[in-house]
């Protein structure tokens, strides 16, 4: 019989590796420890690049042939912040009144233990799959993103891997287990805007320009009209400028430059270079305007660089994956989930590009957060969610 079959306690050994991206900590080793008895086949790698982090990953397979299902997710966590504020050691993995508190209980090690768990009793019951699962697990969500997911999707890939569907284990429900399942994510697109003026006195502003008045004139037609309105599938469109900054401690100066940093979530109006070439019209626009520069006839001197690499937005249209996971969380919880797009980005825009792939885990009210936990029984009933969708999926590919 496999081992592994208890969510908590897969849940309890992961959290008491302390995985602060990007150190592994021992998890890694951890999970091959629950998938090897069970007749997974795991191999784990170290990426890196220069200017990067190493990072280890792992990637295990049930199976030769068949229908193939990829379960992905991470084991690095975020730093705890100020330890002496956490009613617990957040990596004791301690429980206290039903709750499990410890980084990475929601985010998402507890999406990990719960798939595990839900395997592992597939196994004892069915024996092994008529297919294949995997998992593609890296230690590199959290961090710069480099050395993980992309990296170890490519590797798979170019060892003959293939796969059909793929769940990605990330906390998608906002309030109750079952609340919600993600079937794409908008796109995310970042640019530093710099607007260039010519440093000089306060008293004497016909002797100098202030960029200031620039970047205020470029951050409105940035801003407005919007960009959108949303869509069938997503939310409207929408940039943030996130940062301003001239460097200039004085009160008495006008700065040479300043620059904005500024993010957009898109939907699916827009693709990376319509949007692009949508944000570079609106500013070679605003830029000949004089309206907040009064008695200046040149135009606004700016520089537009782009972050890179962007995410494209993407949406998952496949029946048979979506209908056995919304299945299997109706089943178990009495209710239908919405079904969303909305939130930030997560590997699943890796992952889009290989196979379709949705998002459902824990309830993610605590991630990120002191004290980060989890209530006890929704490990069991994520870990319950996840057998039946595992035995819907591969009854429907039969």
């Amino acid at each position: 019989m496999p081992h592994a079959v208890d969510p908590l306690a897969n849940l309890q050994t992961l959290i008491r590796c302390p995985s602060v991206t990007p150190d592994d900590a021992g998890a890694l080793f951890a999970l091959e420890q629950m998938l090897a008895p069970m007749g997974f086949a795991v191999d784990r790698m170290t990426f890196a690049e220069h200017g990067t982090p190493d990072v280890e990953n792992l990637y295990a397979r049930l199976g030769e042939d068949g229908p193939h299902l990829m379960f992905a997710g991470h084991t690095d966590v975020v730093p705890v912040g100020d330890e002496a504020a956490w009613s617990h050691p957040p990596f004791a993995a301690e429980v206290s009144d039903g709750i499990l508190y410890g980084r990475g209980a929601v985010d998402m090690k507890g999406g990990v233990a719960c798939f595990v768990a839900a395997v592992a009793r597939y196994i004892t019951k069915n024996g092994p799959p008529p297919g294949s699962i995997s998992f593609l697990i890296t230690g590199d969500e959290e961090g710069p993103a480099i050395n993980g997911t992309a990296k170890l999707l490519q590797w798979a890939a170019d060892e003959g891997e293939r796969w059909d569907a793929c769940i990605l284990g990330e906390p998608t429900n906002p309030d109750t287990l079952g609340d919600m399942v993600k079937i794409g994510r908008r796109g995310s697109l970042s640019g530093t805007l710099t607007v260039i003026g010519t440093q000089g006195h306060v008293a004497y502003p016909h002797l100098a320009e202030n960029p200031l008045r620039g970047m205020a004139q470029l951050a409105e037609a940035l801003l407005d009209p919007p960009l959108d309105a949303g869509t069938e599938n997503f939310q409207p469109s929408n940039l943030e400028i996130t940062t301003i900054d001239t460097g200039n401690p004085a009160t008495n100066v006008i700065p040479a430059k300043v620059s904005a940093g500024f993010n957009i979530r898109f939907n699916d109006t827009w693709t990376v270079e319509t949007l692009e070439a949508e944000i570079e019209d609106r500013l070679a626009r605003a830029a000949a305007s004089d309206r907040l520069r009064p008695g200046k006839d040149s135009q606004i001197r700016y520089e537009l660089d782009w972050k890179r690499p962007p995410s494209p937005v993407f949406l998952t249209r496949d029946e048979a994956l979506v209908g056995a996971v919304t299945s299997a969380i109706e089943t178990v919880t009495g209710h239908a989930p919405e079904i969303s797009t909305s939130g930030g980005t997560s590997d699943a825009r890796f992952i889009k590009d290989y196979c379709p792939v949705i998002e459902f885990g824990l309830v993610g009210k605590t991630m990120h957060m002191v004290d980060e936990c989890v209530a006890v029984p929704d490990l069991e009933l994520l870990t319950d969610i996840y057998e039946r969708m595992i035995s819907d999926w591969f009854a429907g590919r039969a």
